[in-house]
């Protein structure tokens, strides 16, 4: 492999000391070594790099010492140093190209050359013609004027690559889509005043084999995505489409270059159903992958958390996310059997009157909202009677995949439950794209804040929604939509959904140096990882995880904190993350520019 040469040659001193070791143990001491030798040149001042590769290199050595470490490789399960040592021996069999660039990475950071004081804004604002100013030698107005030009041109810069995301409040996209919205009106005899009511739209959802002609002769679809939604429907593989999503189709092609945020939300990849499929008889233990078995204590409830618990109202929603969390339990769009009994649901609603430690709720599911407004004031009717629970969260796509179901009527009867000083009421929805943003999402966000209910969004952070400057675009056009943002949720490692999967690496990049340049409210949400069966933990810092070690095929082991940490004695969680290799070569493969994403190697 030609990056191995590259790793030898920028590393001779490594590569004799570990081929020339006896064993594992002895590499493992001649690296520990090396560690600290390089660890005492830079306390020592030897070392002369800028202030902030010094603090990379620092942390790298930290990193490097981790997984070189017997006590991380036990948890691991297997030994770094060993690949390490076979390499350097000329052993290269079943180490992929992926390990060799997270060493060659990692000790480019060490040797203090891993760019990231220069960043890689810096030089492609510099290939533009556009030089970094030293604002120390400047004073006063002059040096103000100076800055703000020089702002100015990093936000033209930054302007070029937000515009690569189309937003669905564009006129061009607004126009595009009102054909698709009469198309799809034809095709099933609907007027015009059909496409308002929430009604028609669940009477027509996508579905099953017949629902699967409708899409073929509405949208152009690969063979592959025809495959796949054929096992998905005749083995009960939930999938499902409103009529309004699928007008945010793009109906002039089928290979996904303009819309490929919205459908890799609806159409199962094949690896996808024939996970699902493998595991059909067993899918309710084997997805679970947040054990919400064992977290139940009455039937429709979940609690992970000291004060909020979770109401499953309604088990199945108008359109079917493919990468759902819950897609062990949810049978597919609008089923019947989604709707619990209702002395089920009583019981759920008692057990938090039981509970005066609650003091939030999340109605979820499935979807709530698309439960009628009978049944949604029922249990807002219940719940306002509990002094203790002041706030009440509606965790619900709808505004989304069916926007014309929060109707005026719908609104007010929330926002009647807002008392203040005394109890708000919220919603929170999932919106992947600024594409999503649509006139018709704005309008249902716009009812919802009249009656006093803040509306927030969860960001489910994707290979789709990973692109340099993707999510900035997407912040930007959640404003404009009335729309806070809460968190951006790192979806885990659930198998079935691999083909989603990103670095937990990329997510801090894109925090770090995207989202970082946006104004304060434009970024308020928390990246955040769900650790299996334990619960949300922060991705800030080392606090909340440690990397101990990179697989064969360059995979970064990572031990995950709790999110009781400090307040109780939980066992950490160890996770096998996407290797960054791969990553990047799906992105390339899609026509990006990796030297746009060079750094991310160094966020650990």
């Amino acid at each position: 492999m030609e990056v191995v040469e590259a790793l030898w040659q920028e590393n001779p001193e490594l590569k004799e000391m570990l081929s020339t070791s006896s064993d594992v143990e002895d590499a493992r001491g001649k690296l520990f070594q090396f560690s600290k030798e390089m660890e005492w040149k830079y306390r020592s001042g030897e070392m002369d790099v800028p202030k902030l590769d010094y603090a990379q290199a620092l942390e790298a050595l930290k990193v490097f010492n981790n997984i070189i470490s017997p006590r991380n490789e036990r948890l691991a399960g297997f030994s770094t140093v060993e690949y390490l040592m076979n390499l350097a021996k000329g052993k290269e069999e079943g180490i992929g190209v992926g390990f060799v660039e997270e060493i060659l990475h990692l000790l480019r950071a060490i040797k203090g050359k891993s760019g990231m004081a220069e960043g890689w804004l810096g030089p492609a604002l510099e290939a533009d013609g556009i030089k970094m100013i030293d604002f120390s030698k400047i004073k006063g107005k002059a040096a103000g004027i100076a800055r703000s030009d020089y702002l100015d041109k990093v936000y033209e810069k930054i302007e070029g690559y937000i515009k690569r995301y189309p937003v669905g409040l564009d006129p061009e996209l607004i126009e595009e889509r009102k054909k698709n919205k009469e198309k799809i009106l034809s095709y099933f005899g609907g007027k015009p005043e059909d496409w308002d009511d929430p009604a028609w739209h669940l009477k027509h959802i996508i579905k099953d084999r017949e629902g699967l002609e409708h899409l073929k002769n509405l949208v152009p679809l690969t063979e592959e995505d025809v495959k796949a939604i054929e096992i998905a429907v005749d083995n009960y593989i939930p999938f499902g489409i409103t009529p309004y999503y699928l007008s945010l189709f793009d109906f002039n092609r089928a290979d996904r270059k303009y819309d490929y945020q919205v459908r890799s939300q609806v159409i199962p990849p094949m690896y996808y159903v024939e996970k699902m499929l493998e595991h059909r008889d067993d899918r309710e233990y084997y997805f679970d992958f947040m054990g919400e078995h064992d977290t139940s204590p009455e039937e429709l409830v979940t609690r992970r958390y000291a004060m909020i618990a979770i109401l499953k109202a309604y088990d199945t929603c108008p359109q079917i996310c493919v990468y759902c969390q819950r897609n062990w339990e949810i049978t597919g769009p609008m089923m019947k059997e989604g709707m619990p009994a209702k002395s089920v649901l009583d019981r759920a609603l008692d057990w938090f009157e039981k509970h005066p430690t609650m003091r939030e709720v999340l109605v979820t599911g499935g979807d709530p909202l698309a439960l009628g407004d009978g049944m949604i004031k029922y249990i807002m009717d219940r719940f306002a009677k509990m002094d203790h629970i002041i706030s009440i969260r509606w965790g619900s796509r709808t505004p989304v995949t069916l926007p014309m179901r929060v109707t005026k009527d719908l609104a007010k009867l929330l926002g009647s439950y807002v008392e203040p000083g005394k109890r708000n009421v919220c919603v929170v929805t999932h919106i992947e794209s600024a594409a999503e943003i649509t006139p018709e999402l704005t309008d249902a966000v716009t009812r919802l804040r009249n009656e006093g209910i803040y509306v927030y969004n969860q960001l489910v952070y994707t290979l789709e929604t990973s692109r340099r400057f993707q999510n900035v675009s997407t912040r930007i056009a959640l404003k404009k939509a009335g729309v806070d943002p809460y968190y951006t949720f790192y979806p885990k490692g659930k198998q079935e959904t691999k083909d989603y999967l990103v670095p937990v690496a990329r997510l801090w990049q894109e925090r770090k140096e995207e989202a970082r340049l946006l104004p304060g409210q434009f970024r308020t949400d928390e990246p955040v990882f769900n650790v299996p069966r334990l619960g949300k933990n922060h991705i800030r810092a080392w606090q909340d995880r440690e990397l101990i070690g990179f697989d064969k095929d360059g995979a970064r082991i990572y031990l995950w904190h709790p999110w009781e940490k400090g307040i109780a004695r939980v066992e950490p969680y160890i996770y096998k993350d996407v290797p960054i290799h791969n990553y990047l070569e799906e992105l390339k493969a899609r026509g990006e520019n990796l030297e746009e994403y060079k750094t991310i190697w160094y966020y650990y």
